[in-house]
């Protein structure tokens, strides 16, 4: 794979805390603002792997009160995306494509999503556009998945 992508390296140069992890964060929605809706806090970055944890407040409820299931979409997205940033090398590009999403439960607290990867692709091999699914996880505070979603990105060459 080639050189670090300027997110992977940015996320590098700041400390690994609360401080590192909001400046991360904030700059990450100043990126893309639409982002800002979850609040969301970039917690863990590193190829093939994306953690993010969004409050539970009153701008993400639904009428029942819980986590808008469209609002956990975009917690979805978030971790996709910042996965795909850290992982697609400067060599390629990528666009999301599909998401297929399973409400599991209600979500009654702050969220944590996880993107993972099951295997980083060799990318030196993909010469012409490729889906390439993220699977996403969404856990309340207990630890209980409350919605799954698999992210399809398109990814080509530059």
């Amino acid at each position: 794979m080639s050189k670090e992508t300027a997110t992977l390296r940015g996320w590098k140069k700041l400390p690994d805390n609360r401080l590192g992890h909001a400046l991360f964060s904030l700059g990450m929605v100043a990126r893309v603002p639409y982002f800002g809706t979850v609040l969301p806090s970039v917690v863990r970055l590193e190829p093939g792997l994306c953690e993010v944890t969004s409050p539970k407040w009153f701008g993400i409820h639904n009428h029942l009160g819980t986590f808008h299931a469209i609002a956990a979409c975009n917690l979805a997205e978030v971790a996709m995306g910042m996965l795909s940033e850290a992982t697609v090398p400067t060599t390629h590009r990528w666009i999301p494509k599909a998401m297929n999403v399973q409400y599991l439960a209600k979500a009654e607290t702050g969220l944590r999503a996880v993107a993972k990867l099951p295997e980083i692709p060799d990318f030196a091999r993909i010469t012409e556009g490729r889906d390439l699914v993220v699977p996403v996880s969404i856990y309340d505070k207990h630890g209980v998945e409350v919605v799954h979603a698999d992210i399809t990105t398109w990814v080509t060459p530059c």
